[in-house]
């Protein structure tokens, strides 16, 4: 419930084409994973980008927080019937992210900062750590 709550309230406070969650993601391990999508945002809390890849890269520290993307969208009608006829661009297949294709069409997706502890099953490791923690 709650984040979905989130995820459709912002379509109530400002005009929306596509919007998804993140949340703060602290572990290295996680950051260096390619099964854990990492998301930069702009200013106004829209992503820049999407990566299997860590980002941002720390030149230098300054505590900067790394975002962890949650894998929930929201659309607009009029967007999703747009965003079903856009092509799969490079960039899309090369980090195999569908969001990027709406990126890569000059679109925005705004990215909502939740507090979230769960987990996504994506591997058969993750799977274990799963099954570990319902133990």
């Amino acid at each position: 419930g709650d984040m979905i709550d989130t995820l459709f309230a912002a379509f109530d406070n400002e005009p929306l084409e596509m919007a998804t969650l993140c949340c703060p993601l602290d572990d290295e391990d996680e950051c260096m994973n390619p099964n854990v999508v990492k998301v930069v945002l702009d200013r106004n809390g829209f992503g820049l980008y999407f990566s299997r890849s860590p980002i941002p890269f720390f030149r230098r520290p300054t505590g900067m927080p790394v975002y962890k993307h949650i894998g929930i969208y929201g659309y607009s009608r009029s967007f999703l019937e747009t965003f079903v006829k856009l092509p799969a661009g490079r960039l899309e297949e090369t980090e195999s992210l569908e969001q990027l294709r709406a990126l890569e069409a000059g679109h925005r997706i705004k990215v909502l900062v939740v507090n979230y502890d769960g987990m996504s099953i994506d591997t058969p490791e993750d799977l274990e750590r799963a099954r570990a923690k319902l133990r």
